[in-house]
């Protein structure tokens, strides 16, 4: 809307020009003037309110009508018909749809009072012709711009699709090959590990009975194994070392979904969280449950905001809640995604917490940390 202004600030100044002969108008046409203005300028301040906003509009049709009213020895006044053709195009662009119908009336008719009045205008058959072709062409280019804005927030949400769908693939490759490093990190420490183990006890009882050369081939050799059982332990460290998941994971995911500026996240770490050891099974389950938690206010919330916070109270317990704060989630039932959610929590000894308050929409889990040794001191 950048050159209307000018155009409007051009035609007014030409209209009033016109009909500014008589000096005894001129002091109620400038100020009917500067109300116009005002009234033309607020209307940006009421997009969000179209009741307000077409009101505003008609009473500058109105005002536009008795600021340019032709004198009765004047003649026509061809640059106000370019006045109300400005407002009708804001009308048609800024209001829904029967606002602007009720705003047109309202302009038409202010339009077309000295006419009706027999004040000095333009010719009927020319008025009725470009009310036609004026409502013609504006209809034309609201649908238009309809079908415009619909084709682009369709591309919006192909995109946004596909960048979820991108997320989740690389999130599903990452996450895949921290299971398969894990698995053969298991493997390792429970097979050559336990075998490696027994294989130097064997050598060292062997060594005890052992003399002579016999004895040293036997330290040697149990030696070389005591140096492959450290190779192999430090094999299994490097593995779990350089696995990405758990909680830098989750950070990757809330920078890539800030950066791409689909949702701003408040990011809390209380005491305690980052060093909580969590297993990579448990890791991996807040993970996903963060991710599905982020996926499903983007998709169904209308605030585009979340707050996450991870804790560790005590050291006994993982605990992470993440909120959509604002208007809440419509029409909430539990599907698919948060079902697996609550599963993969049970699975792992923990518990999953979902609640929908007038302000915000809460998603909590709690896990046990240390669980394998709280189960042997049961057991012991």
């Amino acid at each position: 809307m950048g050159l209307v202004d000018p155009l409007f600030g051009a035609s007014w100044v030409c209209a009033l020009l016109h009909v500014s002969s008589n000096a005894a108008m001129l002091a109620p046409r400038l100020m009917g003037s500067a109300f116009f203005f005002a009234a033309y300028f607020i209307s940006p301040l009421l997009r969000a309110k179209p009741l307000l906003l077409m009101i505003n509009l008609s009473a500058a049709s109105i005002t536009a009508s008795i600021v340019l009213w032709p004198e009765s020895s004047g003649t026509a006044n061809p640059y106000a018909i370019l006045v109300f053709t400005l407002l009708a195009g804001k009308a048609v662009f800024r209001l829904p749809q029967a606002h602007a119908w009720f705003a047109g009336v309202v302009i038409v008719l202010s339009a077309i009072a000295p006419e009706a009045a027999q004040y000095p205008s333009l010719p009927p058959v020319y008025l009725a012709l470009y009310a036609v072709m004026l409502a013609a062409g504006l209809i034309v280019f609201r649908i238009s711009w309809k079908r415009g804005e619909e084709a682009e927030a369709r591309n919006e949400a192909l995109l946004s699709e596909y960048r979820k769908m991108k997320r989740r693939v690389a999130s599903d490759e990452e996450l895949a090959r921290q299971e398969e490093r894990a698995q053969i990190g298991r493997e390792i420490h429970d097979s050559v590990g336990h075998k490696l183990t027994a294989l130097l006890m064997q050598l060292e009882v062997f060594r005890l009975q052992a003399k002579g050369e016999t004895e040293l081939q036997a330290r040697q050799l149990k030696e070389l194994a005591r140096e492959s059982l450290e190779e192999t332990r430090s094999a299994v460290k490097a593995l779990k070392r350089s696995e990405p998941g758990g909680l830098p994971a989750i950070m990757r995911l809330i920078r890539k979904l800030e950066a791409e500026s689909l949702i701003k996240i408040h990011f809390t770490v209380k005491h305690g969280a980052m060093s909580a050891p969590l297993t990579n099974e448990q890791s991996i389950a807040v993970y996903r449950a963060v991710q599905e938690a982020l996926t499903n206010i983007m998709k169904h919330s209308r605030s585009r905001e979340a707050e996450v916070t991870f804790e560790a109270p005590g050291g006994r317990v993982f605990r992470f809640e993440i909120a959509n704060p604002g208007t809440p989630i419509d029409h909430f039932k539990e599907g698919f995604g948060l079902q697996s959610m609550r599963e993969r929590m049970e699975s792992h000894h923990g518990r999953l917490e979902i609640l929908q308050h007038h302000d915000s929409f809460i998603v909590s889990g709690v896990l046990p940390l240390n669980l394998h040794m709280t189960q042997g001191e049961t057991t012991g």
